[in-house]
């Protein structure tokens, strides 16, 4: 797991690789990951939008930009958390992700950027 705390808020990935299946003719290797927001800010704060920077070992970089997570745009009090899961697809066994979310604290109305670290996916049988 990794994690990173941007002006109070704390970002955890844990990844898993699920396995790999073919798509067009071509093998596809698939991932997830869960990722946990804690706000130990003093603030209320709300995810607005995500920004995703997709690497794969066999591939250029894959840029990935929306609103919200999984459909939603999820308001997070002061010593709450929120936790969503996804996934992604990769043509390698090897690959990592990084990106930062776009949020708007409550108090002060401002848009801030917090950092989503670099996390690795990585198939088991690619290791050494």
């Amino acid at each position: 797991m990794v994690s990173q705390i941007t002006r109070g808020i704390k970002i955890s990935v844990l990844t898993s690789f699920e396995g790999t299946y073919f798509k067009n003719y071509k093998i596809h290797f698939a991932f997830s990951y869960v990722i946990t927001i804690e706000n130990h800010s003093k603030d209320s704060v709300q995810l607005i939008s995500r920004h995703w920077e997709i690497f794969d070992s066999l591939n250029e970089i894959e840029i990935v930009d929306g609103e919200g997570v999984i459909g939603k745009k999820p308001v997070i009090k002061p010593g709450e958390l929120h936790t969503y899961s996804s996934g992604c697809l990769l043509s390698s066994p090897y690959g990592a992700m990084k990106g930062n979310f776009n949020m708007i604290n409550f108090t002060t109305t401002r848009n801030f950027k917090v950092i989503v670290p670099t996390f690795r996916l990585c198939a088991p049988f690619a290791l050494n």
